[in-house]
């Protein structure tokens, strides 16, 4: 497997491009746009607003291929709330916008007081999933934060993929649902 690298600014399209691909089937990215044009158009634009601090704190990770991602925030870095806000009042239906909202409500109250990296996005592309590149990808950043002695945090969007966060040290805090929305599951790995 592929020593994973740190992703600038200056190529930072090649790894959203993996996110996109990863993210194709998630449930919740799929709620929030289930027409397909209407998903490649928007999830480039919500990655940088949610994730895009991950590129400029050293927080971007990729394998040489970009066969797999991973957009880190690091302590007191945090997602553009502001373009944040108006890609998902552009771009989700008016239907689920309150629901979607109060998913990012309770999320909020979920992440932790003390300074800890926040994992708001990883993928595989889709036929490279199951090959270890997920693992690799945490293994890079949790080494980093064990150096550091600093908690993770991240929600799981996908229950597949509990497993490989709890392998790697990850433990559930609870289940964050509004109204029609697809759970997610806030996760904490404590600090080492």
């Amino acid at each position: 497997m592929q020593v994973p690298k740190v992703v600038t600014a200056n190529n930072e399209v090649a790894a959203i491009d993996t996110i996109v691909l990863a993210f194709a089937a998630d449930p919740v990215a799929r709620w929030c746009w289930p027409d397909p044009h209407q998903y490649l158009a928007s999830m480039p634009g919500f990655t940088r607003a949610f994730a895009g601090g991950a590129f400029l704190h050293d927080g971007a990770h990729c394998t040489d291929d970009y066969g797999g991602a991973a957009l880190w925030l690091a302590p007191n870095v945090h997602s553009d709330e502001q373009a944040l806000g108006e890609v998902l009042e552009r771009t989700v239906s008016a239907s689920i916008r309150d629901d979607l909202f109060g998913v990012f409500e309770q999320m909020a109250k979920y992440h932790p007081s003390q300074p800890h990296w926040y994992l708001p996005m990883i993928g595989v592309d889709p036929p490279r999933q199951g090959q270890g590149y997920g693992s690799a990808l945490l293994t890079h950043a949790l080494e980093r934060c064990d150096r550091e002695h600093s908690m993770a945090y991240l929600e799981s969007t996908n229950a597949r993929n509990i497993p490989l966060y709890q392998r790697h040290g990850f433990e559930v805090l609870g289940r964050i649902q509004v109204g029609a929305s697809p759970p997610l599951v806030p996760m904490l790995r404590q600090s080492r």
